[in-house]
């Protein structure tokens, strides 16, 4: 495996890493069980990494944030939407 094959899947695997909990999310309407830290830390962090990827115009590194970011912004606004259904 070469070191390209590495950061393919490396960016695979952290780009689809919190899809599984948003559709879980969306299906039982509930978030008692997440932090709103964890989805709104991890939002900034790959946040701060696409836009480094933009200053060193890294088009992979990039791509590899966009779903990352989405997922988790989505999370952080489900756990505030969905705060008084936390039984």
């Amino acid at each position: 495996m070469n070191p390209t094959h590495i950061g393919l899947v490396a960016g695979t695997l952290t780009s689809i890493a919190a899809i599984p909990q948003v559709v879980k999310t969306l299906s039982t309407r509930h978030a008692r069980d997440i932090s709103i830290w964890q989805p709104l830390l991890l939002a900034f962090g790959v946040a701060l990494w696409m836009i480094y990827g933009i200053l060193i115009n890294d088009l992979p590194l990039i791509l590899a944030n966009i779903i990352p970011l989405l997922c988790n912004v989505l999370l952080t606004v489900l756990k505030v939407h969905y705060r008084n259904n936390n039984i």
